[in-house]
């Protein structure tokens, strides 16, 4: 892959960038090293404080190891990368990984439906009305897809939040916020699942009620939705 020398707006972020996608692309093998700072400061024509800080962003992402005064290794981020990579700008572009989206909204679903078994098992009296008034919300800005899909993401964050699992609350912020996320999958791909408020309804029924096994299957047939009509899950 070669380099493109960066323009003299945002350095770092051009650096940061380009070595993220040739890691990705295969162009440094794990274990491998990469060009010294120096290098790397030719090939760009930039300074080596703009390297240095794409190395360390590199280095939160899980995709090097910077060594004080030694060569930069590079990291297999099948082990060493977690959601950020997935979610970073441009990296669906790079990530060698088929149906990425889809594999993004499976994690969705999976991850809601524990989150409604939990919000109808311990949710509080309050957060249980938090859900319902979200549900109500978004029912109202049918049949406006791209609105409801905004209304969707708050009915879920509130579920998230009544299920009481702050990892799981992180983990979604990660899946709606980022560059490739459920929130920017186009509402289109997502018809079945937004204009079934009659499902949400009952979701929101059985949390109400306590029943957190009619809730989780229920979570599962609403997310699951886009993931099984063909060619929502682009």
């Amino acid at each position: 892959m070669e380099f493109v020398p960066a323009s003299r707006s945002s350095v770092s972020d051009h650096v940061f960038a380009q070595v993220r996608d040739a890691i990705l692309a295969g162009d440094y093998a794990p274990e491998g090293s990469l060009p010294s700072e120096r290098e790397l400061a030719a090939i760009f024509e930039v300074n080596r404080h703009a390297v240095r800080e794409a190395l360390r962003r590199l280095q939160q992402l899980g995709l090097v190891r910077v060594a004080q005064g030694g060569a930069t290794k590079v990291l297999d981020w099948r082990e060493h990368a977690g959601l950020d990579l997935a979610m970073a700008a441009g990296a669906q572009d790079r990530l060698p990984v088929e149906n990425l989206v889809r594999d993004v909204l499976e994690m969705r679903a999976c991850l809601g439906a524990d989150a409604a078994r939990l919000c109808a098992q311990r949710g509080t009296a309050a957060e249980k009305d938090a859900v319902y008034e979200a549900i109500e919300q978004y029912a109202h800005e049918a049949p406006d897809l791209e609105r409801m899909g905004a209304a969707n993401i708050a009915l879920w964050r509130a579920v998230l939040r009544g299920s009481g699992n702050t990892a799981y609350l992180l983990a979604f912020n990660s899946l709606v916020g980022g560059a490739l996320a459920v929130g920017r999958v186009p509402a289109a791909h997502r018809t079945a699942e937004l204009l079934d408020i009659p499902g949400h309804r009952r979701l929101g029924a059985y949390i109400d009620t306590g029943d957190a096994a009619a809730a989780e299957a229920q979570a599962k047939t609403l997310l699951n939705a886009p993931v099984n009509t063909p060619g929502a899950a682009v």
